[in-house]
């Protein structure tokens, strides 16, 4: 894989390997297709899937990323039996990516927990490039197990 390669080794204090990390200027989008990069097709009604056409902002933001060096996975509710579809579609209408995860859980309000970065982006009906702006989030209470301690 493609981003296989980009991957720098970090090595802890104690000198055993960690999990290998991109660089700072590559990113690693995870993209949901269903109302993101065309309609909101459900799972129920698969027919629809080769069908519906991509949302044009979405084909060419996707594609200059890839273009750009970043990792483009889309991450779908699709289950596995919809994998077939799923991939001829993408491949029908030229996006550029690198995998598929299927199976993401369905009905939003997610709360991503990862010992790495994270940073959400959620799309409300266009693709445009992306600005920094500050956003009020939930996060652990890194001074929790200290007041407990004490």
């Amino acid at each position: 894989m493609k981003s296989q390669k980009k991957l720098k080794t970090i090595v802890g204090v104690d000198g055993q390997n960690l999990s290998p990390t991109l660089p700072k200027e590559i990113k690693n989008y995870l993209i949901d297709i269903d109302g993101t990069v065309t309609e909101d097709v459900p799972n129920e009604e698969p027919e629809r899937m080769l069908t519906c056409l991509p949302f044009p902002d979405a084909l060419e933001v996707l594609n200059n990323w890839y273009d750009e060096g970043h990792i483009i996975t889309f991450f779908t509710s699709r289950t596995e039996d919809h994998r077939e579809y799923t991939e001829r579609w993408l491949n029908m209408h030229n996006f550029k990516y690198h995998a598929l995860l299927m199976n993401k859980p369905r009905g939003g309000n997610y709360h991503w927990i990862d010992n790495h970065m994270v940073k959400a982006t959620r799309f409300r009906g266009k693709f445009t490039p992306l600005i920094t702006t500050a956003k009020k989030i939930e996060v652990f209470n890194d001074d929790y197990i200290s007041e407990q301690l004490h």
